[in-house]
């Protein structure tokens, strides 16, 4: 899947997975997509209901290794 920008959030425990993606949402444009890799396994509840407070689009997720992915387009 396609984005804007990567955000290397692994190795960062709740709330600092959310708190990153926040910043660098604030640093996109409406319609462009964030991808977060996260080793937090709370991250996917985290950020689904983030984005949907948020007013933004919860793309997809995928787990590579210990790896977490996701993709959220900005609202």
């Amino acid at each position: 899947m396609e984005s804007t920008k990567v955000l290397d959030a692994k190795g960062l425990a709740c709330p600092m997975p959310i708190v990153k993606t926040r910043k660098a949402m604030n640093e996109l444009d409406s319609g462009e997509v964030l991808e977060i890799h996260a080793t937090d396994k709370g991250a996917k509840n985290d950020l689904v209901a983030w984005a949907k407070s948020g007013g933004h689009e919860f793309l997809h997720h995928e787990q590579e290794q210990d790896v977490l992915k996701f993709w959220i387009k900005k609202g």
